[in-house]
């Protein structure tokens, strides 16, 4: 299926790692213009050279601002604003989390999504197929227990993501959510383990049961969620926007 994408200007924020560059990969491999940042600044520099990357930390305001500005100067513009930078958050009952792992949590999480969605809302006003895709998680439809900053920030984002629909659809600017479930790949083991230490089981045992509430038993796979995202941002989704989409195996609950 082409997706005639060709040409179009899109940024993905923390694209240098995991579901993010599976992202910018998948948006090259269409012939799109990408621009990314990372916090890690050795991985960015492993990207193909025909990405536009800068090193920013989307916990700080002004390090999102200078990117936004850097990427729309070198694109000449936006189409696609992909929010990916997210972090794990602590594990641990609500009564023993800081305070300042929470508010570094919703920061990278959430509050990051508002600071680039306003940056770039501008251009994408400019824009023939101007889409915003924010991910959120499935802990933003199920809750998490022991993970309340996480999906608390998860939560937020869908009604960040609604929100904007209403507020940009007469811009002709979409805005949907993807809900990844549980994702192959390092975070996601760390996660699990985290949960297997806190709990005093096996990294097996926590896996397992992580299973036992999904219909399909499996992890999903990033570019299982980069398809998805070049689907709703290509013309072929232009009537989908406010939409929540699980990417999740059909999970009913998060162990």
């Amino acid at each position: 299926m082409n997706l005639e994408l060709e040409g179009s200007r899109v940024i993905v924020t923390a694209g240098a790692q995991g579901i993010g560059r599976a992202i910018v990969e998948a948006y090259l491999a269409e012939g799109a213009h990408v621009a990314t940042c990372d916090i890690d600044v050795a991985a960015l520099a492993t990207l193909p050279d025909e990405v536009f990357r800068q090193p920013a930390d989307m916990g700080d305001a002004g390090q999102i601002a200078t990117f936004m500005a850097a990427a729309q100067a070198h694109l000449g513009g936006i189409d696609v604003l992909v929010n990916n930078a997210g972090i794990a958050g602590p594990t641990s009952p609500v009564e023993e989390i800081d305070p300042a792992d929470w508010d570094a949590t919703l920061a990278i999480c959430l509050t990051a999504q508002f600071h680039c969605v306003r940056h770039a809302v501008p251009a994408l006003r400019q824009s023939a197929n101007a889409s915003i895709i924010n991910l959120s998680s499935l802990a933003g439809r199920v809750g998490f227990a022991m993970r309340t900053p996480y999906a608390a920030a998860k939560w937020g984002v869908i009604g960040l993501t609604k929100s904007l629909a209403i507020e940009l659809g007469g811009d002709g600017i979409r805005c949907n959510a993807i809900l990844p479930g549980i994702v192959a790949g390092d975070r996601q083991r760390r996660v699990l383990e985290a949960k297997a230490q806190r709990r005093g089981i096996s990294f097996e045992q926590v896996e397992a049961e992580a299973f036992s509430y999904t219909s399909i038993k499996d992890y999903v796979e990033p570019e299982q969620i980069a398809d998805q995202i070049l689907f709703l941002t290509s013309s072929r989704g232009r009537m989908v926007s406010g939409q929540a989409v699980s990417i999740c195996g059909d999970g009913q609950m998060l162990a």
